[in-house]
């Protein structure tokens, strides 16, 4: 038995898990987890979006979700076509017709030799029976654990959803944080322009001050458009992974803080994941349902019983028809089948000796990224109170920088520099805060409570 339905739930899984949390939740442009099917019209008036009002809707909408929903159907559906072969069949006939027979021609040489025209009606029912089948009785054990494994799928493309809006989200909010920063450094650079102005009309400092702090706001002024222009295309993409219409103004309502996480030992988070992570339960089903494959395969040198049966009416009218009927057990016996037996055993032992691999390469994989996620969470944790600390001297740093400026012991080069150490410092901690939160979100992720944990892994959701 094949076990598509599953594999692109499987190979979305992988393609999530790499060494930086920031890369966890990205995926190629292309991919049905950045998509929708939306069911919504815009509305001039912008919609408030919370972290979780967008979970809810990319859940509802999320077109890599829905796509695994109907691959979860299709394994449904093979499970019940492998059950077929095990099911009773019943099937019906009615039959009316008219003869003329040459008993000649099945060699009697009887005279006269043609008999007829005469009518026949006949009005039955047959019934065929799997008894002992041990192929197909094991194709079915392997349907219905295909089955099984898409119904894990659907689990794991729930937690992959999570994790990818909420990547989104955290993204929308880190740029939003860019702009309300680089507005605020371009009203500080204009300020210090006036001052610049007020000094040189003063005759304090030279013209050179002035064409610098011009310089300086203009920098500003572009570094707002810039970030303007990737906190609209943010949201663009959050409402595309959502459901929501591409042109429908959204204004984000949470803001993210900082909070730090308790973290469980690890010997505790890794027998959790692997009891709670639906892509490894997915995985172990997959080897089940190629050991019943390999089994079918063996089956197929096996004799099997099945019992044949039909019963109706005969005659030459409806009204002359004599009831009859007909009772048989069949043994069948393979003999030589071309090496169709040989060939499919030889695949099945191959893809079971796959998917082995594979769910040992998940189990280790699971691991790593435990592991992975809390190296980041810890990074990401000094990272923002080193960032915070390095926010706060920057300022105080300008903040000199401008005293200076303004009692004429130094030039506004000082000035300028000091604002970039600023711009710096106020990037880095945007980047690091996003990061930090990220990272719990892809821990929370890879113990497999993604759905159910992220908000309390991730600040901002109430």
């Amino acid at each position: 038995m094949k076990c598509g339905p599953i594999l692109p739930v499987l190979a979305a899984a992988l393609q999530l898990a790499t060494s930086a949390a920031a890369q966890d939740a990205r995926l190629p442009p292309n991919s049905p987890y950045l998509g929708s099917v939306s069911k919504q019209q815009a509305t001039a008036e912008p919609r408030p979006l919370s972290v979780k009002d967008a979970v809810q809707l990319a859940l509802q909408n999320n077109l890599g979700l829905l796509l695994q929903e109907e691959s979860e159907a299709t394994a449904r559906g093979a499970r019940w076509r492998a059950l077929a072969d095990l099911l009773p069949n019943v099937n019906g006939s009615l039959r009316e017709s008219r003869q003329v027979i040459n008993l000649e021609a099945y060699g009697f040489p009887a005279k006269p030799s043609i008999i007829g025209p005469f009518n026949i009606f006949d009005a039955r029912v047959y019934l065929s029976q799997a008894v002992v089948d041990i192929e197909h009785l094991n194709d079915a054990k392997a349907a219905t654990l295909n089955a099984k494994a898409a119904k894990y799928g659907i689990t794991t493309a729930r937690d992959l959803v999570v994790l990818v809006t909420v990547n989104l989200y955290l993204e929308s909010v880190a740029t939003a944080s860019r702009v309300e920063m680089t507005r605020a450094q371009m009203e500080t650079a204009d300020q210090l322009l006036k001052q610049a102005q007020d000094l040189k009309d003063a005759g304090l400092v030279a013209g050179i001050d002035v064409l610098r702090a011009q310089g300086q706001l203009q920098t500003q002024r572009q570094r707002v458009i810039a970030a303007e222009n990737d906190y609209d295309k943010s949201k663009l993409q959050l409402a595309r992974a959502i459901g929501l219409p591409v042109g429908q103004p959204l204004t984000l309502t949470d803001k993210i803080p900082y909070a730090t996480l308790p973290v469980p030992p690890l010997e505790q988070m890794l027998p959790k994941a692997l009891e709670s992570r639906s892509d490894y339960l997915a995985a172990k089903s997959l080897v089940e349902a190629a050991e019943a494959s390999r089994r079918a395969a063996d089956g197929t040198l096996i004799p099997s019983l099945h019992v044949d049966a039909d019963f109706g009416a005969i005659g030459q009218t409806f009204g002359t028809a004599h009831s009859t009927y007909s009772v048989a057990a069949n043994v069948r016996v393979p003999i030589f089948e071309g090496g169709r037996a040989n060939a499919r055993r030889a695949e099945a032992g191959s893809a079971l000796r796959q998917r082995q691999a594979e769910l040992e390469d998940l189990r280790g994989r699971i691991e790593f990224e435990i592991r992975s996620a809390l190296l980041d969470l810890r990074s990401a944790d000094q990272q923002v109170q080193a960032a915070q600390t390095n926010v706060q001297l920057a300022t105080d740093t300008l903040t000199q920088a401008r005293d200076r400026f303004a009692a004429g012991v130094a030039s506004n080069l000082e000035v300028t520099q000091a604002q970039e150490a600023v711009a710096a410092a106020s990037e880095t901690y945007i980047a690091a805060l996003y990061g930090h939160n990220l990272a719990k979100a892809s821990l929370a992720r890879a113990i497999g409570i993604a759905e159910s944990a992220v908000a309390a892994y991730v600040g901002g959701m109430n």
